[in-house]
């Protein structure tokens, strides 16, 4: 969480307790949040019985008790479908008449419109599309949020505290959401290659993998918290950084003639068109 504010949501249901799902659900386990019941359904009963030891989740296995899914979601305030897209509308037409009134169903699958969910669920059913990133996990997500054509703000309010308890959000238009993905829902391994890159330039100056490691993990770390801590742009902390005819301009102006803001565009352009043939199946 970004905010140790003291969170109450009411009854949540994760369809799917996949790796995401799982971490969004870590940030309602923390001591300042209170859910008034959490559920999850696993496609196995090996799955669910990994909620054993964590009295506060009651875990069903579809394996195990096909109702699992209609059982989860009864009395649930929220609803996240965490599925892989393409069982999405399996899914939503089998929970459908078993939806509590009031309740909003969170989508967390990637590239299921909000058109989607709306044409499977009674009308009286709002929907909010979401896309956090795998940062979740330690609760330094950035999750983007978009309404439905049913959602009310108080539904969205809703959707945004559950979120915070792992990181940031970001409400936009659902036009947007795609985009957004390219960046933050990308971004983390966009981070990690930066990262693998730096580590082989430093053995290749004679650096052990385990030296280079120590090095270029702590400074991208330091670096981000030094940004986290400052009123200061990315650029005004690079400007701090980089002395005039000094080693660091030197190999700034290497990186520069590369033209990485070009780089990035491309790149994540290239990701947003791949997003759109998944939503267009």
């Amino acid at each position: 969480m970004t905010s140790r504010q003291p969170v109450d949501l009411p009854a949540i249901a994760f369809l799917g307790a996949g790796s995401m799902a799982r971490a969004v659900l870590s940030g309602l386990l923390h001591p300042d949040v209170s859910v008034d019941g959490i559920r999850a359904t696993n496609r196995t009963a090996a799955r669910a019985a990994e909620f054993d030891d964590e009295p506060r989740v009651t875990a069903y296995a579809t394996e195990t008790d096909a109702a699992a899914n209609r059982r989860a979601v009864a009395g649930a305030k929220l609803v996240v479908v965490a599925v892989k897209p393409a069982m999405v509308p399996d899914l939503l037409d089998e929970i459908a008449d078993a939806l509590a009134p009031g309740t909003v169903v969170v989508s967390v699958a990637a590239g299921v419109t909000v058109a989607t969910f709306e044409a499977h669920l009674p009308s009286h059913v709002p929907v909010v599309r979401t896309m956090p990133n795998t940062p979740a996990v330690v609760g330094r997500a950035v999750t983007g949020v978009s309404a439905g054509t049913r959602s009310t703000e108080a539904d969205l309010a809703l959707v945004v505290s559950l979120f915070e308890t792992v990181g940031d959000v970001l409400v936009v238009p659902e036009s947007q959401l795609d985009a957004l993905s390219t960046v933050s829902g990308s971004g983390p391994a966009y981070v990690f290659l930066l990262i693998e890159a730096l580590e082989q330039a430093a053995v290749a100056k004679g650096f052990t993998p385990e030296q280079a490691a120590v090095m270029v993990r702590g400074t991208f770390r330091g670096a981000s918290e030094l940004l986290a801590a400052s009123d200061d742009d990315p650029a005004e902390l690079r400007r701090r950084v980089t002395s005039p005819r000094g080693t660091t301009e030197r190999a700034v102006a290497v990186l520069q003639d590369a033209d990485l803001p070009d780089l990035f565009a491309r790149a994540t352009d290239a990701a947003l068109a791949r997003a759109r043939e998944l939503a267009a199946g």
